[in-house]
């Protein structure tokens, strides 16, 4: 840890510090550099600790993404890919179309998008259009319809909804 120095090098780095910096300074020497040497621990243990947390953090993404896959995977699709991947079977067991003729309301044929739109019809002028007056007027009273003559030694029938009295008969 300590850069492989053994107990002969470090007798030797004190016999030297204690020539060099004399034996009343040596004691607030070695308070100085154990300070030095416990900012650098702690340093190099903060450094050491960020990096494994990024390293978790990483790690936690990753997992993250695979449960984010594992969520959006639509089963029920990677099914029918791996049991049916061309569509026959399904559509050997889809029963056939039957045309409902119960039904009240028009089932319009599906759109075709790549064939061009079809013109919309064009709208009577309101000039054109029949008021509501007339039409009223034209469904109350029915043309009679036209009866064929009587032939001759037949009695005359009187038109339906219409009660003539026959004439009286000599």
């Amino acid at each position: 840890m300590l850069f492989d120095i053994a107990w002969p090098e470090l007798l030797l780095i004190g016999l030297i510090a204690l020539v060099v910096i004399g034996p009343k300074d040596l004691p607030r020497a070695l308070r100085v550099a154990g300070f030095w040497v416990r900012k650098a621990r702690t340093l190099s243990r903060e450094f050491q600790n960020s990096i494994d947390q990024m390293i978790r953090e990483a790690e936690l993404e990753e997992i993250r993404q695979d449960l984010k896959k594992a969520a959006d995977l639509d089963l029920e699709r990677e099914f029918q890919k791996a049991v049916d991947p061309t569509g026959e079977l399904a559509e050997a067991i889809r029963p056939p179309h039957i045309p409902d003729y119960f039904e009240t309301t028009p089932t319009t044929p599906p759109v075709d998008a790549s064939a061009p739109p079809e013109p919309l019809p064009a709208i009577a002028a309101p000039s054109e259009a029949p008021l509501p007056d007339q039409t009223r007027a034209a469904d109350a009273a029915p043309e009679p319809l036209a009866t064929p003559a009587p032939a001759e030694g037949e009695p005359a029938i009187a038109p339906q909804g219409k009660a003539e009295p026959e004439p009286p008969k000599p």
